[in-house]
């Protein structure tokens, strides 16, 4: 499929030579009985993978993007400017240490504050997705073979598709009880988790994704996606893009 043309069509190119130079990577550890798995300060898991794909992707980074700069889940930010890179390089390490293949490396470049490029690989699913500010959206094997993606037009919540992580998270923030009204309100609800949520909104295969406590790693590389799909990407107060510390993604009809 011939795409439309971007200004960030070369930093495009780039998210997806990083993303595949880590998917063999990390499907080589994926199930390894020598894998290496750390608990964080904050009591989330880190394995071996987390760390070398995130190198690997730094390393080619300082190579092909010097100036800019970049933040990563495992080893922090570095460098200034008005371009920053944001990496996770599994997003999903609960399901990978389990061995279930819902996990993804997610790449995005922010521009002066805006997210304009987004990569999920997902290579255990064998499914990617990409976007570029201006450029659509898609999901595919390459940037030669790819379907144009596209949010749904369900306008009614009893319609709507909800998917979100888990309950936890909501009776932390003390809003349990409005979203448990909300999977009353909707057609269907389904735990499809962390990115996945979002690239299906981005399918038009869920109508509604949300979460209660994000960091800006974990979203990032979603917004382009989500928006280039037609779709809408705000926290759970209405601030766009992924700054907000949550989300709530929509085929835009139903954002409110």
């Amino acid at each position: 499929m011939i795409q439309p043309a971007s200004s960030y069509n070369d930093d495009l190119r780039l998210a997806h030579v990083l993303a595949d130079s880590v998917d063999d990577q990390t499907m080589s550890r994926f199930k390894a009985l020598d894998l290496h798995i750390e608990t964080k300060p904050d009591l989330t898991p880190v394995t071996d993978a987390d760390k070398s794909a995130e190198e690997a992707i730094r390393g080619q980074l300082s190579r092909s993007r010097p100036r800019d700069a970049v933040l990563g889940e495992e080893f922090g930010s570095s460098g200034h400017g008005s371009r920053r890179w944001i990496i996770d390089p599994i997003d999903g390490t609960k399901n990978f240490v389990r061995g279930v293949p819902v996990w993804a490396t997610l790449i995005a470049l922010v521009d002066e504050g805006e997210p304009v490029v987004g990569v999920v690989s997902a290579p255990a699913l064998g499914k990617r997705w990409w976007a570029a500010k201006g450029a659509g959206a898609y999901m595919g094997k390459s940037l030669a073979a790819a379907t144009r993606l596209r949010v749904s037009n369900v306008s009614k919540l009893s319609d709507a598709s909800l998917s979100y992580s888990s309950l936890g998270g909501w009776k932390e923030r003390g809003n349990l009880d409005e979203f448990l009204g909300l999977t009353e309100d909707v057609w269907r609800t389904r735990a499809y988790g962390d990115f996945w949520s979002y690239c299906m909104v981005a399918e038009g295969s869920v109508d509604i994704a949300c979460e209660p406590e994000l960091n800006l790693y974990d979203m990032a590389a979603l917004v382009p996606i989500v928006v280039e799909a037609g779709g809408r990407f705000t926290s759970l107060e209405g601030q766009e893009g992924p700054f907000g510390g949550n989300a709530l993604a929509t085929n835009s009809i139903l954002h409110s």
